[in-house]
């Protein structure tokens, strides 16, 4: 059994749907305008499954959008990344992985959020096997893999209370390696974001791409608030190595101009870009100078694939961006 990449051809995309009763309430008509993009730039590619407590206010959402599936299932919150299936292979076959979600570390409420992945097995909509590992907190955000056996993640998140406080450091990669066939678990300690609920998920800071390729979080300004510690994050990176001993090449991504909710900064990241069939969808922050640096710099890591801008100011209102919304099923 392995993790697939991303960057392998997927079946499709899942979304989980804002509705009324989710913290975006306040700016739905602005969240939605948002997911309808998102929709949009997917369903060029390949197939879309919408999952949404409010079904109506999905369709007429997402109306005159071909290629796209609609299953009413209860939810808390939208972000698919950490409540979704996580998917191994092994050869042709698919193996569902359902890890419990526990509104990373019990910040927020996830009893039908940490249901869904129940739900949607039993729609019968996806052929594979059903494997359930509720008795292990982990969230698909906050792990990175490169497809053959190199796994990346955070230890401010998968050491942190009230996930899998019981388990040090050695039992967790021991877990991770059993659950996903690992030969290797990459551990960055340092690097975070202000405003960040997920304390410090991966996908936020550092991606694995192709041809031993990692895309970074990058800050050249001495005077924010975030050099310090994502300096010592990049020197982390340099000092990996894949399988064969190689250091990998590192695609440095600028840290967008600080954005504010209020008083509180808020935890915008171009990290947080989604990798599909043909296509990169990547957040933009309305910063045109930085919006362009990242096209032209994921375009030079995914030469053969469009890279499209997706507006995600909205996004980060809530504490995340375009990745985080977003769960791939592979092939």
């Amino acid at each position: 059994m392995r993790f697939p990449s991303e960057w392998e051809r997927q079946q499709f995309v899942q979304l989980t749907f804002p509705h009324k009763q989710t913290d975006w309430y306040p700016i739905l008509p602005d969240v939605l305008d948002c997911y309808r993009s998102i929709a949009t730039a997917i369903t060029r590619y390949e197939p879309l499954l919408v999952v949404a407590q409010d079904t109506e206010l999905a369709e007429n959402t997402l109306r005159d959008l071909d290629n796209i599936q609609i299953i009413g299932i209860p939810t808390n919150d939208t972000w698919s990344r950490d409540h979704g299936f996580i998917t191994c292979k092994e050869g042709d076959k698919r193996f569902y992985m359902d890890f419990q979600f526990n509104g990373w570390g019990l910040k927020f409420a996830s009893n039908y959020d940490n249901q869904i992945n129940k739900s949607l097995w039993k729609t019968g909509l996806l052929s594979g096997t059903y494997i359930d590992h509720n008795d292990f907190v982990l969230e698909g955000g906050s792990i990175e893999s490169d497809g053959r056996g190199t796994i990346m993640t955070t230890s401010s998140c998968l050491l942190s209370p009230n996930r899998n406080n019981l388990f040090t450091k050695s039992d967790i990669e021991f877990h991770l390696r059993r659950f996903f066939n690992a030969s290797q678990i990459l551990w960055l300690d340092h690097g975070s974001l202000c405003g960040d609920d997920t304390d410090g998920h991966i996908d936020t800071l550092a991606r694995l791409c192709p041809n031993d390729t990692i895309v970074y979080v990058s800050c050249e300004d001495s005077n924010d608030t975030h050099y310090e510690d994502l300096c010592i994050m990049e020197s982390e990176l340099s000092r990996f190595r894949t399988l064969d001993g190689s250091p990998y090449r590192l695609i440095g991504l600028p840290l967008p101009d600080a954005i504010y909710d209020d008083s509180e900064r808020l935890p915008a990241t171009y990290a947080n870009f989604l990798i599909i069939n043909g296509a990169v969808l990547y957040p933009t922050y309305n910063q045109p100078t930085n919006d362009n640096i990242v096209q032209a710099r994921l375009q030079e890591v995914f030469p053969d694939r469009d890279i499209i801008g997706i507006d995600s100011l909205v996004l980060i209102r809530q504490h995340g961006s375009l990745h985080c919304c977003t769960m791939q099923y592979p092939i």
